[in-house]
């Protein structure tokens, strides 16, 4: 189990109460998912309705690991097995997944987004990606 401090609480809580999901997740996924359609260039990927519903729900995911950060592991359970049985999901994906969101936030976040916040957000993403990551091991 992961310890969070109030500090790493609070940080992680104002993240997500300032993302705008709608705009978020749809970039933060624009470079996956080659089945989606028309990816060839940036304004296709960004058109994509496909790649902009999934990042949105990649998004309220990850909702799930807030409202559980004391057991993000057992709540991602089923969607572990989800990417690892059914969808058959590379692993290393969640990781670039979680570097391009990152990304992304840092860029809307600017300033704010300082060296200790990044360090939280990255300790928050890396317990995610492991819980998704668990059913391959």
């Amino acid at each position: 189990m992961v310890k969070w401090t109030d500090e790493e609480r609070k940080v992680i809580n104002s993240i997500f109460s300032n993302l705008d999901y709608n705009d978020v997740g749809p970039k933060a996924l624009r470079r996956h998912f080659g089945s989606f359609g028309d990816l060839t260039t940036a304004a296709a990927i960004m058109k994509n309705a496909k790649v902009a519903a999934h990042g949105i729900k990649v998004l309220h995911g990850l909702d799930r690991a807030l409202k559980n950060m004391d057991n993000i592991k057992d709540a991602y359970t089923e969607l572990s097995i989800l990417h690892s049985e059914k969808l058959h999901v590379d692993p290393d994906n969640f990781k670039l997944l979680a570097d391009c969101l990152t990304i992304v936030i840092a860029a809307k976040m600017g300033e704010s987004f300082t060296p200790a916040t990044h360090t939280i957000w990255q300790k928050f993403l890396n317990v995610v990606v492991s819980a998704l990551g668990k059913q391959y091991h």
